[in-house]
This record gives structure tokens, sequence and C-alpha cells, in this order.
């Protein structure tokens, strides 16, 4: 396996190849220890292939943000016109925790002893957290029956997202014994989304799938 590996993959990449060798290398000279040159080598691409799919280091722990991101488009484009709006962001945000079983758990949420504290890896996490709160907020805005300001709207989404947060944290630092990712983002986002909804009169609870 090292071997092949050290000779280097076919040139047709993606990031899931980049992230596998990225992965390889962490686990056995640490994140300080590796270098982007190192991953390009491993994976069998060059340098600026690297960075045609990450613009840095940090960026590739997070294809299943990005994923996640893309997914979260797609559901709020299904929303339920019976559904209040927050109940609409809640069944979105399930819908794509639905895609992520217990073996599918971000390798930086498990690999603290090989990673270190970071705070280029948590910027590349916060940078793309902060593009689900634009989605979810624009979606809140755009709802005409509802009263989302601005401000509100922002609220409510960082709610959304810190909830869900905090959900994937605790089914990640949960083990062998996590189980689906499902209940642990319903049983965060249920406060949420019942506390802003019922500050504009919504019914959410009722409706939470």
């Amino acid at each position: 396996m090292t071997e092949r590996l050290l000779r280097g993959r076919p040139p047709a990449s993606s990031r899931e190849m980049l992230q596998e060798a990225a992965f390889e290398l962490f686990l056995e000279h640490g994140y300080a220890g590796t270098t982007v040159d190192q991953i390009a080598q491993r994976a069998g691409v060059s340098r600026n292939t690297y960075f045609n799919y990450f613009p840095g280091k940090s960026d590739v722990f997070w294809i299943d943000l990005d994923f996640a991101l893309d997914a979260l488009r797609i559901e709020l484009d299904r929303t339920d016109a019976q559904r209040s709006p927050m109940a609409n962001v809640t069944h979105a945000l399930i819908a794509v925790a639905g895609q992520f079983g217990p073996q599918r758990v971000p390798w930086a949420l498990t690999q603290h002893d090989i990673i270190g504290d970071v705070p280029e890896l948590y910027s590349a996490a916060v940078s793309r957290l902060a593009a689900h709160v634009r989605v979810i907020a624009a979606f809140l805005e755009a709802q005409a029956e509802r009263a989302f300001t601005p401000m509100m709207a922002q609220a409510a989404a960082w709610a959304a997202v810190g909830a869900t947060v905090a959900a994937v944290r605790s089914w990640a630092a949960a083990g062998t014994s996590r189980g689906e990712l499902v209940g642990y983002v319903s049983a965060a986002l249920e406060p949420a989304c019942r506390g802003f909804d019922g500050n504009f009169g919504g019914d959410a609870i009722t409706r939470l799938p």
C-alpha cells in the first residue's frame, strides 16, 4: 500500500483522492510535519492541481462541509409551504445530516491528537459555517409570510448552524456507539426552531420531521 502510494497515483485526481493522500501523510508525519507539496506528490499530481481543489492545507479537512453546503441549498429548494420557515430550515438540515452515517465522521473531529491546536484549521471551518449561515439567512429573509428582518434571519441562521455544530461534535465524540447523526441534529435543532418560530406565531414543533 505504502509503496504504491509513494509511486504516485494516475494523473486524474479528485478532491477525495487528495484528502485521502493528506490524511495518510498526517498519520505518518502529523499535520505540522506535512506540506502541500508532499500531499500533491503522494496523490500523484502537481502542486498547482492541489490548489485547483483547495485554497490551503487546512481546507483538505472540510470536503464534508462543502458537500453539506451544496446539499443544504438543494434541500432548501424543496421546502413545504405547510411548514413554518424555521421548520423548513430544520427539515433541510436534518435531511443533510441523514447523508452522514456512523462511519462518515469528519476526520478533524476524531484525530485531535494528530492535528493539534491549529488556528488555520478552525478558520477554514468557520468560513464554511458562515457560508451555511448566509444560505439559511437568505432563505428566511425571502419568506414573505414571516417578518424575518435581516438581523433576525441572521440570528436564527446562526442559532441553527450552532445547534448543528454542537450536535455533530457530540456525535463524533460518542465513538463507535454514536449511531446516526440525524437523531443528534434533530434534538439540538428543536429548541432553536421552537424559539424563533414562537416569536413569529409559528407552530414549528408539530411540523418537525
